[in-house]
């Protein structure tokens, strides 16, 4: 179902995509004659479905722009405000010449044993993260959500969906609350419309909400159920171990009743991070940097030196030994994934550097003949 069902092309203005003086003025710093604002509703691989004054409508990015941009994490994703020129006056797919500059991008390290990182989302200004109320309930993997939540520049809500599933959702809640000092917890129910208030508080006109979380948590089920109708297809989990499959294939935006835009993606098996450009790590784990700024020493591991006020407070109670040991892991894995990255980054430019000064001979070697001819 296409972002236009159910409404007129006059609901669907740009204002209700998010579109604002701000990016107004970001569209004419790009100084593209000709060229159209749209943003980038569905992610297709090569082919994106785009939102413009003129309705839905297809386009590609145009050969330019593609070399350009070279590395795919700055092609596209869905989010994302485009300049497109139209193949014509009346068609609504086109070329795309150009994107904004991004205010927020959720992203994580793609699958593979070569470090890439993989867009799942632009311009986001809320980021739901969902963790379903059963057997597959997992408080050290909503503490690495965070990280990548606190990273991307969108604020966290962290949704406890299938809340009717468990008898005690407050104790849920609380036990969230205590890994994720500052975000707001929400118990919800789409079978018993439960937490339909508080949820719906966030969706304000203008604004752009994504869902992100495990597969089987629930979130195409919560899109439909704040939508009214069924905008994406669901399906049961497997009870032997509460794990959900593969529902969504792809990123993909649709307008709420509510006013606000939602992201509906694909599940996740294993959330790899990405990096840690924005203190998403400190952020996420705000207790434990609070103890260790009390430890004696400045350079503390937190392991056996005298004076750690972080051991003190694990013997004392005031701080899980898991949780403390999930800040050690991210540490490590993202201090590994920036020593891959500028390994990578070190090793491009060394080839490009040698392509640069092949190209530079053979530009001399031709002048040379031209000169002897």
């Amino acid at each position: 179902m296409n972002l236009q069902s159910k409404r007129s092309n006059k609901d669907l203005s740009m204002a209700v995509l998010g579109w604002n003086q701000k990016w107004e003025e970001a569209f004419a710093e790009l100084k593209l004659e000709g060229a159209q604002p749209g943003r980038i509703i569905a992610d297709h691989g090569h082919k994106y479905r785009v939102m413009t004054e003129r309705g839905e409508g297809w386009a590609e990015l145009s050969g330019k722009l593609q070399h350009e941009l070279g590395d795919r994490s700055a092609y596209p994703a869905v989010g994302d405000w485009i300049a497109q020129r139209f193949f014509s006056e009346s068609e609504k797919d086109g070329i795309i010449h150009g994107i904004l500059p991004r205010f927020s991008t959720i992203s994580r390290r793609a699958a593979g044993s070569v470090p890439t990182e993989q867009i799942i989302a632009a311009n986001v200004d809320v980021l739901l993260l969902v963790a379903a109320l059963n057997l597959d309930f997992n408080l050290r993997r909503l503490e690495r959500y965070l990280v990548m939540a606190w990273n991307s520049g969108a604020n966290p809500v962290i949704l406890l969906s299938k809340a009717d599933l468990c008898e005690d959702p407050e104790q849920f809640v609380k036990e969230t609350e205590s890994i994720a000092p500052g975000v707001p917890v929400i118990a919800v129910s789409a079978m018993e419309d439960q937490g339909r208030d508080q949820l719906e508080a966030l969706l304000r006109p203008g604004l752009t909400v994504a869902l992100t979380g495990s597969s089987g948590a629930g979130k195409s089920t919560i899109l439909n159920w704040l939508a009214g109708e069924e905008k994406q297809f669901t399906q049961g989990i497997r009870e032997s171990d509460s794990r959900g499959r593969h529902t969504t294939t792809h990123r993909e935006m649709f307008v709420l009743p509510q006013g606000a835009v939602m992201i509906d993606t694909p599940g996740m098996r294993e959330l790899q991070l990405w990096d840690d450009a924005g203190g998403g790590w400190s952020e996420a784990f705000t207790d434990i940097e609070e103890f260790a700024a009390q430890c004696r020493f400045g350079d503390c591991r937190h392991e056996r030196e005298e004076g750690c006020a972080v051991q003190e407070a694990v013997r004392s109670g005031d701080l899980d030994q898991k949780r403390l040991e999930n800040y050690r892991k991210t540490q490590r894995e993202l201090k590994y994934q920036a020593t891959k990255e500028q390994a990578r980054q070190r090793n491009d430019r060394k080839t490009s550097g040698k392509k640069e000064t092949r190209r530079g001979k053979g530009e001399q070697r031709r002048r040379f003949e031209l000169e002897r001819d």
